[in-house]
């Protein structure tokens, strides 16, 4: 794990936190979907931590580890609820149906309640010592400390290739996100008050954070392998992740097909009047081959561009309908979420 800091000044700190202030209470969000196999090992290195800042007195003791099942099919939040029936510090935050990794992330940190949050996931890819650095951070000024992988070799050279094209068609697009960050990172109570403030159901938490603004630094790590389970984020995934995050932060396709559909026509004008050439000058054959591969050039151009505009119109309708992101089936722990 290696640590860089960015161009924050340490004596601006983030609101209501003075070098007399007592340390910030902490809460871990971390979304689960069919994790029953790493659940045991998750809680054990999230407590661990969580009980070694508290002795430390980085943190407020009464500090936990949420737990928000996103409909999972396994036992998972059978052992949530054990956890926290057993005094240990979890609460738990049950969905009623599955709804993805974002929107179960939301509905975590829209009941927290604590100084700072640090959303992790469960399958302890993301190296938990960073937490330390993410604290130390918050307290020499920074409101969000994002987790950055600098090293994947632990992951396939497929998995390592489709990351890689994702971050670089995400700039590309214009998605101002941080490169290699997933949703490992810390944020203040201003910083998490201000990102509840986007209601939008079509949500792309990496592509908002950046937007709010606030005094931000990195830290950087390693990625681990997976101890037990499947990945949540095949390519299938991956693709609607990178679709979901471009046509909500971004209008660049649409200006896209815009330039797409200047050119064409700049192409059409000097075809045509190559063509009247041709006929003036008696050079033309009759033929369909031309016709045929204009007429299907510019009919998959067309479908291209009417799916682009259909997936910003599909949004739109979503959107305007207003309707809830999730339900909450149930709550655990020692205080209930609201």
């Amino acid at each position: 794990m290696t640590i860089e800091k960015s161009d924050t000044d340490d004596s601006q700190l983030p609101a209501g936190l003075s070098a007399t202030t007592e340390p910030p209470s902490l809460t871990l969000v971390v979304p689960c979907y069919n994790e029953e196999k790493m659940f045991s090992a998750c809680l054990s290195e999230l407590s661990f931590i969580l009980n070694d800042l508290i002795s430390q007195q980085k943190i407020k003791p009464g500090s936990f580890i949420l737990f928000i099942d996103d409909g999972s099919k396994d036992d998972t939040w059978k052992l949530i609820k054990k956890s926290s029936i057993d005094k240990k510090p979890v609460r738990g935050l049950k969905l009623s149906k599955n709804q993805g990794h974002q929107v179960a992330l939301m509905a975590g940190l829209s009941v927290v309640e604590s100084d700072i949050c640090i959303s992790i996931d469960a399958d302890l890819q993301d190296d938990t010592r960073c937490i330390y650095a993410m604290v130390e951070k918050y307290i020499s000024g920074n409101d969000i400390v994002y987790g950055v992988r600098n090293d994947r070799s632990s992951d396939s050279f497929f998995k390592r290739l489709s990351a890689n094209t994702f971050y670089k068609f995400m700039s590309y697009m214009g998605v101002n996100q941080v490169e290699n960050h997933a949703d490992y990172r810390l944020l203040s109570k201003r910083a998490l008050d201000s990102l509840l403030t986007y209601k939008e159901r079509n949500i792309y938490i990496r592509g908002i954070v950046p937007l709010l603004g606030f005094p931000s630094d990195k830290v950087f790590y390693s990625r681990a392998e997976r101890l037990a389970g499947e990945s949540k984020y095949p390519l299938r995934k991956m693709i609607g992740l990178a679709i979901e995050g471009v046509t909500s932060l971004t209008v660049t396709p649409l200006r896209i097909i815009s330039s797409l559909g200047f050119i064409t026509c700049i192409m059409a004008i000097m075809a045509s009047v190559y063509a009247l050439f041709e006929k003036v000058q008696g050079r033309t054959l009759e033929g369909w081959t031309s016709v045929m591969i204009s007429i299907f050039f510019l009919g998959g151009v067309q479908l291209i561009c009417l799916g682009v505009i259909g997936e910003y119109i599909g949004k739109i309708y979503i959107e305007t309908k207003g309707r809830p992101k999730y339900f909450i089936e149930e709550n655990v722990g020692d205080k209930e979420v609201e």
